[in-house]
């Protein structure tokens, strides 16, 4: 029974997960504190961590009906995120470690979305292709037992993250923040087809860039004036923009993947991470891989966006598979690359 703990941007997660099972989970967001910034501003989410935490531990674990004696061990993003944020939870964790005498593992918050889904869906097949898809990274990576093998990346975004994409463009359309939610809203009653937006490196590899696509969306609002025309009754032409953008960002995000599957000869096709909840992505990812043969695995919602249970069922894996824990020296990686679902401290600490 393990407990987890994320704080890695602006939401302050804990779960409690055993044998593959979410008994209790909590999550308090800073968002709308960050909302009149246009994006988070860390100092202000590192003191909503502080805030935060300790009321979500034990909300958790009140809902788990668990008292401290019967946890197994305690697991916590140390990386990759913001300094400030990710030092908060590390050290909460620490202090519970500590008071409690559990071990404790450092986890990379990448491999905890790719662990949400088995909370949904159960365990990982041997060999499966993962899309990871947030605000921060866009990646396709194969994978093979999360806790014991190396992540072998395929392809990972150049430039922008897809989720750092949909943010800039709602700024753009004046959607606000946070901009993937807002641009999903505004799709539903655009055509996608209305404008060809274009669709970088689209079978260049397996390497992404959104960047562009961003200031072609830019471009197209400055020339049409797109932001100052009013809604009249017929189609809002931003509504069109919106659905056009989210469209282009579908298409290559699943054509990559589905083509990662098949040049790998893998099945399984896991799409995680906040932009995961995307409407018009599930629904595409769906389509493709239902014509190409492929199991598709997509976590709920509430298990796409940032969460202590997805820490939890690392952890949890972690356990099972007898990996060491990092103990009371484990330190925060704000930008730390995912090579494995385990953050250990440096042999210099």
């Amino acid at each position: 029974m393990v407990l987890g703990i994320e704080s890695s941007c602006d939401e302050t997660g804990a779960g409690v997960v055993s044998g593959g099972r979410l008994l209790g989970s909590a999550l308090s967001s800073s968002m709308d504190e960050h909302a009149r910034f246009g994006g988070v501003v860390p100092e202000i989410a590192a003191r909503a961590h502080l805030h935060a935490l300790a009321p979500c531990v034990r909300t958790a674990m009140d809902e788990a009906d668990i008292r401290p004696s019967d946890l197994d061990a305690i697991a916590v993003t140390s990386g990759p995120g913001l300094a400030t944020a990710l030092q908060t939870g590390v050290a909460a964790a620490k202090a519970y470690a500590l008071a409690w005498n559990l071990p404790l593992y450092g986890v990379h918050h990448l491999a905890g979305h790719v662990a949400a889904d088995t909370l949904e869906h159960g365990p990982l097949p041997r060999r499966s292709v993962a899309l990871i898809v947030s605000g921060g990274h866009t990646s396709l990576l194969l994978l093979g037992d999360l806790a014991r093998d190396p992540i072998v990346h395929l392809g990972d975004t150049r430039d922008d993250a897809a989720g750092e994409a949909f943010d800039k463009v709602a700024r753009i359309l004046g959607l606000g923040y946070p901009g993937g939610p807002a641009v999903d809203r505004a799709a539903r009653d655009g055509d996608p087809a209305a404008v060809r937006f274009p669709r970088a490196m689209l079978g260049a590899g397996f390497d992404f860039s959104f960047s562009g696509l961003k200031t072609a969306v830019a471009r197209h609002v400055e020339a049409s004036g797109a932001r100052h025309v009013e809604n009249t009754g017929a189609r809002a032409p931003l509504a069109d923009i919106a659905a056009s953008f989210q469209e282009a960002v579908a298409d290559v995000l699943t054509a990559k993947a589905v083509a990662a599957c098949r040049a790998h000869d893998v099945d399984t096709l896991t799409i995680v991470g906040g932009v995961a909840a995307n409407g018009r992505l599930r629904e595409l990812a769906a389509e493709r891989c239902a014509a190409a043969g492929l199991v598709l695995r997509v976590p709920p919602p509430r298990l796409c966006t940032d969460n202590g249970a997805m820490i939890a069922a690392v952890g949890e894996l972690l356990v099972g598979a007898d990996a060491p824990p990092a103990g009371l020296t484990l330190t925060t990686d704000p930008s730390a690359p995912l090579h494995q679902a385990a953050l250990v401290p440096s042999p210099s600490n």
